[in-house]
């Protein structure tokens, strides 16, 4: 293996006190309701490892408010309220709430989290190692492996990341694992989700969600704006060249990384095996373009990478935690 990104790996995976006191993971329980894990790395400064840990307990209140019925987080759940900005100018507070609120859907329609510690801290190191990595490295990422038994994945903007038990059973490697999580945190690092609803008519001189850009005309405008958004995510699918640069991005990053890149292909092969046996609606089958042609794509790409074959596999150390995964 490249020594180099050899040590990437290692560094990212020491399990030791250190590593524990040094990384941030937080798990919310807003009661019985939901339970959300997020990670950050510690290898950053000081104050961008502040600002992650500001997003994650921003994102435990959120959660929190959902017990208020009246709250306007507790609506949004229900459908009643809804939330969207600007995708050209959008600061990342506001890029983060559409998340949060995409996530609460997501969270509805697949299932809560696997009640499983020490499998959500993984999917979260081997997240946060593709992430940083990648072409958007310097927001905070959180990965959640829900219970479900469909084969996907899928990223909300802002960096909320979720991936299925029954992708993660289909998934037999770590390089695999890595794959799929940086394909999602490309689509986030593109911005891909709020590109493909950019014409909308709520766009219109709006950057920043405010209390005066939900009054009104406007507020009704963001209702239908965020319905829009939860079709294309778990319904329709992005735009299928949306998805082939997802699949480049991701096979750039986890080679940076220091994963073969193409553990993607793997999965994707995979996938294209099971497809007829599958369940399709609300997978990645209904909502990713035909996955020869993906596989094909990739192939082309993977020419890049003459040394990929040396690079991290590691399938003992994801079956560990994959026993873990529910039946």
């Amino acid at each position: 293996m490249n020594m180099r990104r050899k040590d990437k790996i290692s560094r990212s995976f020491k399990w030791g006190p250190a590593m524990q006191k040094k990384n941030a993971i937080i798990f919310f329980m807003p009661l019985a309701y939901l339970i959300f894990v997020s990670a950050t790395f510690a290898d950053v400064d000081h104050q961008k490892s502040k600002a992650k840990d500001t997003a994650s307990l921003q994102f435990a209140g959120l959660l929190d408010k959902l017990l208020d019925p009246e709250s306007k987080e507790s609506k949004m759940l229900s459908g009643a309220v809804s939330v969207l900005g600007s995708t050209s100018e959008m600061d990342y507070k506001s890029e983060r709430t559409i998340g949060e609120s995409l996530a609460l859907e997501g969270f509805r329609r697949y299932g809560l989290p696997v009640k499983d510690k020490g499998l959500q801290e993984y999917v979260n190191l081997v997240g946060n190692a593709v992430a940083r990595n990648s072409d958007r490295p310097n927001i905070p990422y959180n990965f959640v492996v829900v219970e479900s038994p469909l084969q996907n994945a899928f990223s909300c903007p802002g960096g909320i990341i979720f991936i299925s038990s029954g992708l993660m059973k289909t998934i037999q490697s770590e390089d695999q694992l890595a794959g799929i999580l940086a394909h999602e945190v490309a689509h986030v690092g593109h911005k891909h989700a709020l590109k493909s609803i950019q014409r909308a008519q709520f766009f219109n001189g709006v950057g920043k969600i405010t209390a005066a850009t939900m009054e009104g005309k406007k507020g009704k405008e963001f209702e239908n704006m965020i319905g829009g958004l939860q079709d294309t995510l778990f319904d329709k699918g992005l735009d299928q060249n949306m998805e082939f640069e997802a699949d480049t991005s991701a096979m750039e990053t986890a080679y940076r990384t220091g994963y073969d890149p193409n553990g993607l292909i793997q999965v994707l092969t995979e996938l294209k095996r099971i497809q007829s046996q599958s369940t399709q609606k609300g997978s990645w089958f209904s909502t990713h373009p035909p996955l020869g042609e993906r596989i094909g794509n990739c192939h082309n790409q993977l020419r890049k990478y003459p040394d990929a074959k040396t690079l991290a596999h590691l399938p003992d150390r994801y079956n560990q935690y994959k026993k873990s995964i529910p039946n």
